[in-house]
């Protein structure tokens, strides 16, 4: 994920994480926004809180140059291949101060909502600058009735609030879904989360 968690223990939980991840399919989020971005044609895309980068892999192959971002130290092992080929530039860093590229494509799933209350405002901030003139977002955000609102220091929104954070923008979709799960860990949590697809004002990117 693209938030460091403080001590060892918790970024070796974000390493484990990661590594189970590797042998999925690209989230449909991913892939939506991908065939609504059309060919990459060597554009930059930005992947926050990247993981093991299966969807870096999916923008790479969709045509796109990717800046993955993610503060699990592992996370350059399992993209080294693309690097070596000059597709994919990888930085390791916190979502909370890392300086993002004029970008034709953001892409985060199930990362930014762990960026703390007091600094999200300040992350989108970026996000959002750094997109070019008609460049697509597509995000994952935690809604209000998830079971972890109120023990952890992550970000929440309703849905009302999601729209405005993407007040301006060409929204093509902000999709609720709700389901009662286990978390990586194994302990049980009610899932709630908002899924966002919008595109910059601008002419094509």
């Amino acid at each position: 994920m693209g938030v460091e968690r403080t001590g060892r223990a918790a970024r070796s939980v974000w390493a484990a994480y990661n590594d189970a991840q590797a042998g999925r399919a690209p989230r449909p989020l991913a892939v939506r926004v991908l065939e609504l971005a059309g060919p990459g044609k060597r554009r930059r895309a930005v992947d926050l809180g990247c993981g093991s980068g299966v969807e870096t892999r999916a923008m790479v192959a969709a045509g796109w140059r990717v800046t993955a971002v993610d503060a699990d130290p592992t996370m350059p092992g399992h993209l080294r291949d693309l690097v070596r080929g000059g597709l994919v530039k990888t930085v390791v860093e916190d979502l909370r101060t890392v300086r993002l590229p004029p970008a034709a494509l953001v892409h985060s799933s199930y990362a930014l909502p762990f960026v703390p209350p007091g600094d999200f405002p300040a992350v989108w901030r970026r996000v959002r600058g750094c997109l070019l003139p008609g460049g697509w977002l597509a995000v994952t955000l935690f809604g209000d009735r998830d079971s972890w609102r109120g023990s952890q220091p992550l970000t929440f929104h309703s849905r009302a609030e999601v729209v405005a954070l993407v007040d301006g923008m060409e929204v093509h979709a902000v999709d609720e879904e709700e389901w009662d799960g286990t978390a990586f860990g194994g302990e049980p949590k009610h899932w709630h989360v908002l899924e966002v697809t919008a595109r910059s004002a601008g002419g094509p990117c």
